[in-house]
């Protein structure tokens, strides 16, 4: 099993298209892009984190053609219908895991600092989609950062460096 970090999909948002200079067509080109990377990388037995902003509207449209036991990690554009859709494993507004190792700490927005950020405990994020540095201790989650894909912690380390 591997766990994967993703951020910011905004499925079903035109704008998303401009506000991002996303290299898309159209909103449902884009869709159907992320809807193919995801499940190019995610098992059905995968966990997968989405540090927030899902979808536009209408989750059940989008995570059911999803891999994998999805967990949202709110972010601003997370409407009551995106918190409550029932194809979420976990809802929650921050999360500390421990994976590999690493004591991870997940956010929708980035933070100065964070519970562990002196021993050593990643800050995983998005909202700034790919307009703020990594640092040495954070990244940015987002799919605009990773190619339009999910993104591992393995991943992560190669970029930000795997020593702390």
């Amino acid at each position: 099993m591997t766990t994967w970090f993703t951020s910011d999909l905004h499925f079903g948002h035109k704008n998303i298209l401009k506000h991002c200079n996303r290299p898309f067509e159209s909103v449902e080109q884009m869709d159907a892009v992320l809807i193919t990377n995801w499940n190019a990388r995610v098992r059905p037995t995968d966990d997968i984190w989405c540090l927030g902003d899902f979808c536009w509207k209408s989750p059940e449209r989008y995570g059911a053609r999803l891999k994998g036991r999805k967990h949202l990690i709110v972010g601003n554009h997370d409407g009551v219908s995106v918190q409550t859709w029932d194809g979420w494993t976990s809802v929650q507004h921050y999360a500390e895991l421990k994976l590999d190792d690493r004591k991870l700490v997940l956010f929708h927005y980035p933070i100065a600092e964070w519970n562990g950020f002196y021993r050593d405990t990643i800050h995983l994020y998005g909202h700034v989609h790919g307009n703020r540095p990594f640092t040495g201790s954070s990244c940015d989650v987002g799919v605009d950062c990773w190619n339009f894909s999910p993104t591992s912690l393995t991943e992560i380390l190669g970029v930000i460096g795997g020593k702390l």
